[in-house]
């Protein structure tokens, strides 16, 4: 029986993921279509549709592990620029906070914008947005929210991090904020049943960190590092193993497999609910293996960098075991790491006093870092 804290941190997690009712159960979709311009096609042509979907994508998925420097490659974009614009809340939620649109209102902040290495089929989504708050020195992170974030979430952590010298380069996920097309009220392509699209999200996000260090390089910056939560910790994750720039790297909610977030998940129960009449758990682990954690932590190790670990021990979206299990592996690698265990949910981070104790492990990793 959980105590009377787990009981009462449980009943908080459950109020908070149940505040919004605009989730959309949709039914599972391969996906084949996103692959077609993907590398690593082993001999298949650009737009070769298969007979067996499900197959393809999971042959597909052992061969990007298997050569994932390549499928994680990307061209460098030519057309950085700094926009200046009004601040805007881009709420997902079914019912936006008018004390957010108000507290914003009138406010201003410069903006790194330019054309994503990975092209969907939406203009919006194919330009990077990235708010930038500077700082003298050489030291800079790029910072990813969690899945669902509006634009203004961890704002208070990159002025915190201004404070003691670190630059922040706070990105905007694929279909989130600016970047969501206008067919969705909430960035449910980022993360969905339909299996390719959730595959190429997570390519363009981790091509689009890239991306971010490059333009940070030449901003005279070259110690680099990142933060992400939840997703973001996903993408985080996988960008670090492909980028020996990033020396620092922190992962606020970590877990395993993508699958099994989705398939466990209280945020996600209603991508569950659309697909688990056609699919199994293990075989979903599969479909998403090439965009999971635990796939690549041979290439992780590939550099040396110091890490920290953040987990909540009533997390009911990244279930503890998960966590665990990660921490379980940095120690079998030998990484060099840290780890914090917060007394709350996934959702409860975010609310008082606790998101002062994640904001303090976070900041305080990143002072002595570098």
């Amino acid at each position: 029986m959980p105590s009377r804290y787990a009981q009462w941190m449980y009943d908080w997690e459950h109020r908070l993921t149940s505040v919004d009712d605009n989730r959309v159960v949709r039914p599972l979709e391969w996906g084949v279509e996103w692959t077609r311009d993907w590398p690593c096609r082993n001999g298949y042509r650009l737009g070769h549709t298969p007979d067996n979907p499900e197959k393809y994508i999971l042959d597909y998925n052992r061969r990007i592990v298997a050569t994932s420097d390549e499928f994680y490659s990307y061209t460098r974009p030519r057309d950085f620029r700094l926009e200046r614009r009004e601040v805007k809340v881009f709420s997902t939620r079914a019912v936006p906070d008018p004390k957010l649109e108000a507290k914003v209102k009138g406010t201003f902040g410069e903006f790194l914008r330019f054309t994503s290495p990975v092209k969907t089929p939406y203009s919006e989504n194919n330009v990077v947005n990235a708010r930038w708050f500077p700082a003298r020195g050489r030291r800079a992170i790029v910072l990813l929210p969690h899945w669902n974030a509006d634009a203004i979430a961890y704002v208070s952590l990159c002025r915190v991090l201004n404070l003691m010298g670190i630059a922040v380069l706070r990105l905007t996920m694929p279909y989130h904020d600016i970047r969501m097309p206008a067919e969705i009220s909430r960035a449910d392509y980022a993360v969905s049943a339909n299996i390719g699209r959730t595959l190429d999200a997570v390519r363009q996000g981790v091509v689009d960190i890239r991306s971010c260090l490059d333009w940070l390089e030449q901003q005279g910056y070259n110690k680099l590092g990142i933060v992400g939560t939840s997703l973001g910790s996903c993408y985080a994750f996988i960008a670090a193993a492909h980028e020996p720039r990033l020396r620092v790297a922190a992962f606020n909610h970590a877990s395993t497999y993508v699958a099994d977030v989705v398939w466990h998940g209280q945020s996600t129960r209603h991508i569950r609910q659309g697909i688990e009449q056609q699919i199994d758990l293990d075989r979903l682990r599969q479909a998403w293996l090439a965009v999971s954690p635990m796939s690549y932590f041979n290439q992780f190790a590939r550099w040396p960098r110091k890490s920290l670990i953040v987990y909540a021990k009533y997390d009911l979206t990244f279930l503890p075991e998960l966590s665990e299990q990660v921490v379980e592996e940095f120690e079998r690698y030998g990484l060099d790491h840290k780890v914090a265990v917060l007394p709350c949910g996934h959702y409860t981070t975010g609310e008082t006093p606790y998101k002062y104790m994640d904001g303090w492990h976070l900041a305080s990793f990143l002072r002595t870092a570098f």
